[in-house]
């Protein structure tokens, strides 16, 4: 018998360690929590870029209006460190999950730990290819990437030679954007070059330089996002091309006001952070969300 206990002991412990479930008595039902007991962990794909700054600052005063403690992590586009950060943040045991995934595959199991904790997920922007998500706020991007392709057959003609930056590879905007774009393009305009540019500014100003080398005949470029296109215009210089971009952050307008940046497809960035703190706030209260929202867009132009 007194062999037979340890055993026992052993057997329950290595149960206990394996199992992703936390016991039933750790668990405390989020309905009868207070808000200012709730945590919101908050994982943005980059803090330097305005639009999703834009996204942190609504969530951060939406949450501050209803009490409910935030905590922030910023994943420096990098699909990885965003993983480990979303688990570490499940781990600080945060009641919901505001997730804008830097790559919609990579970041599928981190979702799915989320999941395996019963904490609600809620995805901004950009979506997740595996993983149940509690609700996903966008813009409806593709048709953004037409809208940007219309436009520019609007003021180019069509058959005419451009360029594509495309945003980070394997994230939903990158693929939705292109795919509007192209529904367009591929019939009335001339796509010379397309290439990523990652989101980031400085990035498409040194692919922008490659690209109206290598094509000197470009007469338009349509950026998957403004950070994108401000770099485009620093590289055309006073050449005469065209540069549609997508966002509508507050750099981009001004550029726009300045007679720079032609045009942009806007979205509304406070409110996905806004309406992210607003579904959590029905979720306490049990109430039901749409399992997807769309954001409207608008064109802005000069």
């Amino acid at each position: 018998m007194k062999r037979i206990l340890p055993l026992l002991l052993i057997a329950l412990l290595t149960l206990s360690a394996c199992s992703l479930e936390p016991p039933a008595y750790l668990k405390e039902d989020k309905a009868n929590k207070s808000n200012k007991d709730i945590t919101i962990g908050v994982s943005l794909s980059t803090l330097n870029n305005p639009f999703f700054v834009s996204i942190k600052e609504a969530i951060q005063k939406e949450a501050k209006n209803n009490n409910f403690k935030i905590k922030v992590v910023d994943a420096q586009d990098d699909s990885a460190k965003q993983s480990n950060d979303i688990d570490d943040l499940i781990q600080q045991q945060v009641d919901y999950l505001i997730i804008n995934p830097t790559d919609s595959a990579a970041i599928s199991s981190a979702v799915q730990n989320a999941n395996a904790q019963d904490i609600p997920v809620i995805t901004l922007d950009r979506s997740v290819e595996q993983g149940k998500v509690t609700q996903f706020i966008a813009s409806d991007n593709v048709a953004g990437g037409k809208m940007a392709g219309e436009y520019i057959v609007k003021q180019v003609g069509e058959k005419a030679s451009v360029g594509e930056l495309e945003g980070v590879p394997g994230a939903s905007a990158t693929r939705e954007r292109g795919k509007g774009f192209h529904i367009v393009a591929d019939k009335q305009l001339e796509v010379a070059s397309k290439q990523t540019a990652k989101f980031n500014r400085a990035e498409g100003l040194n692919v922008t330089q490659n690209m109206i080398q290598s094509h000197p005949d470009i007469k338009a470029i349509f950026a998957h996002n403004d950070e994108m296109a401000l770099g485009a215009i620093e590289a055309i210089g006073t050449k005469d091309i065209l540069v549609v971009g997508f966002d509508g952050n507050d750099d981009a307008m001004k550029s726009i006001k300045n007679k720079k940046l032609d045009a942009t497809i806007a979205q509304q960035p406070a409110l996905m952070g806004e309406d992210a703190v607003k579904a959590i706030l029905d979720l306490k209260d049990g109430k039901k969300v749409k399992s997807e929202v769309k954001v409207p867009l608008k064109l802005v132009e000069q």
